[in-house]
């Protein structure tokens, strides 16, 4: 059985080959049974069918590390 990848919208991955341009990451736009991600460098929009994309993935970063946020709320009393 193979295990499903978390992804999420704008999470950036990177592929173990290069797109011809020369870039090997990718920011995803859409997902589904098919997973639609753009390259980062040249804007290339590609729809790649899930299997396919996870076989090829090397890593993924997150939204919110991509953009050097931090989304979790601290714990502790609530602002009154």
């Amino acid at each position: 059985m193979t295990r499903i990848i978390p992804l999420a919208v704008n999470d950036i991955i990177r592929m173990k080959k290069a797109h011809p341009c020369g870039s090997s990451d990718f920011r995803v736009l859409r997902i589904g049974s098919d997973i639609r991600i753009v390259c980062q460098k040249c804007g290339r929009d590609i729809t790649v069918p899930r299997e396919k994309l996870e076989k090829n993935i090397k890593s993924v970063q997150s939204a919110a590390t991509a953009a050097g946020e931090n989304h979790r709320e601290p714990k502790g009393e609530p602002n009154g």
